[in-house]
């Protein structure tokens, strides 16, 4: 089975690559073969020997486009997608705001035959999600389309899943979700984990995970990737919007996620002599500590909200989350004293495929109403100094991650034992420190030390290009301050 998949991905790698001499790029790619191969599973789903009915209206479906050639192909094609884009669940969110980029009608044609060759529907779930899976990260390579900022590495999120333990009967979200990786490393962790009952088994499948993007292409992509390994119905468990908007009502037992890079919401404006202004964009929520501009910082108010009480959470945050002043510093004061605070993994850089990011994932438990507060103890641990990864030489991978899982301790987070990388500050520390940060580090970094120890020329041109990028971000916000208060 294994090489079947591997065959079937090959041959779409090199219809691909056909299609891009013709100006199709990895994300158009993708996105046409989503709509191709739902219409077609769609398709088989409606003979034996399932039988079900297709939510696919007749003339709109599979067999139409296999009726048609040339210029009317394309005709159809662009009918049957604008006609899906007003569905609504899951059709909705699959074929809303499409359209074809494949302009060529002969080249469609071949698309078509391509997928018609195979029988989806019997491969087997695993197999066909690891073929999507690996166009998405084929798409998230892609660095001009800039579709990896919405995949996290698989590993990392394997590491978060790990050590979140997440169980059956738990409801899971991820308010940022991109390309599905936290909902389908959850979902792959608790059916191999645990032996599900029947009961338990529909849970998983159709009421365990609640996902938001604000991107249509994204959560179409999401959610084609979560229906081909098996989770949810007709009804779509992403939704397309802002989550930030405001407080959905819903509690989860976990919240997994990512935030999109970027220190600042904003929405694009068209001006009276209709050029195209950004604006910051500020979040007046009663459930926030405080207002502020900042995507993440927002986020992590928002992933807060989204706590049941005793609820877990872990979610990816830049550096200046952990030392930022004004809201920044509300923000963390707030969460060490209402929230457990009590790991914190400085990840290394070089292994999100958006240049110039200074990460970590910082784990919390939301606490209920206390007078005192709930952080007693935060135990960070250094995955950066001295570690250097690239996105195609040397990659981040599970193994990596194993003495910070180690580490972790699962079984009894109270019994947690000091090494070089893993080392625990009090509450008291914390908030003595100059606005409560958490960008704590104490190893030396060797590279400062010894010129032999030095990292190769790319390392070092990149951290001066991350460094100036900073800077200007900065400056800029500087400049944006400035004109506002004119």
């Amino acid at each position: 089975m294994a090489t079947e998949s591997a065959a079937i991905v090959q041959r779409l790698w090199n219809y691909c690559n056909v299609l891009r001499d013709d100006g199709v790029s990895y994300g158009d790619y993708v996105e046409q073969l989503t709509y191709l191969l739902f219409l077609k599973m769609a398709d088989e789903q409606s003979k034996p020997p399932f039988n079900k009915p297709s939510a696919i209206p007749k003339g709109l479906d599979w067999k139409s486009l296999l009726e048609k050639d040339g210029d009317a192909l394309e005709v159809h094609y662009r009918h049957i997608l604008e006609s899906l884009g007003k569905g609504k669940g899951l059709l909705g969110v699959i074929f809303r705001k499409s359209q074809n980029k494949i302009q060529d009608p002969a080249k469609l044609k071949r698309l078509i035959d391509l997928i018609n060759g195979e029988v989806w529907v019997g491969l087997d779930i695993d197999v066909k999600g690891d073929i999507y899976e690996g166009l998405l990260q084929k798409n998230a390579e892609d660095t001009k389309s800039g579709a990896g900022q919405y995949f996290t590495p698989r590993p990392l999120i394997k590491a978060m899943v790990q050590v979140i333990k997440p169980e059956p009967g738990n409801t899971l979200c991820d308010p940022a979700c991109g390309t599905g990786g936290f909902l389908l490393a959850a979902h792959d962790y608790i059916s191999n984990t645990y032996k599900l009952d029947k009961d338990q088994k529909k849970f998983l499948k159709y009421e365990t995970f609640k996902g938001w993007d604000i991107v249509d292409n994204v959560a179409r992509l999401c959610v084609m990737n979560l229906y081909l390994h098996g989770i949810g119905g007709d009804d779509s468990p992403v939704q397309v919007g802002d989550a930030l908007v405001s407080d959905p009502g819903e509690r989860f037992n976990i919240v997994l996620t990512n935030p999109p890079f970027g220190k600042k919401s904003s929405i694009t404006i068209v001006n009276d002599e209709g050029k195209a202004d950004k604006e910051s964009l500020t979040y007046e929520r009663q459930d926030f500590w405080a207002t502020t501009s900042n995507k993440q910082l927002n986020f992590l108010q928002h992933v807060k909200t989204l706590l049941e009480i005793n609820g877990k959470a872990a979610i990816v945050v830049p550096d200046n989350v952990l030392f930022e002043g004004g809201a920044g510093e509300t923000v963390r004061r707030k969460l060490l004293t209402e929230c457990d605070v009590h790991t914190l993994l400085r990840l290394p850089t070089g292994i999100f495929y958006a240049q110039g990011v200074k990460a970590n994932v910082l784990f919390f438990d939301r606490k209920p109403a206390s007078e005192k507060a709930w952080t007693e103890k935060l135990w960070i641990y250094d995955l950066r100094t001295n570690k250097h990864f690239t996105l195609k030489e040397n990659t981040l991978k599970l193994d990596d991650l194993d003495e910070f899982v180690k580490c972790y301790n699962t079984k009894n987070r109270r019994d947690r034992k000091e090494t070089e990388r893993f080392k625990a500050f009090t509450y008291k520390e914390l908030m003595d420190r100059d606005k409560a940060s958490l960008d704590i580090f104490w190893l030396k970094d060797e590279t400062l030390e010894d010129s032999e120890n030095l990292p190769d020329p790319d390392v070092i041109a990149q951290d001066i290009k991350e460094n100036l990028e900073t800077a200007l971000e900065q400056f800029s916000g500087i400049c944006d301050n400035l004109s506002e208060k004119e």
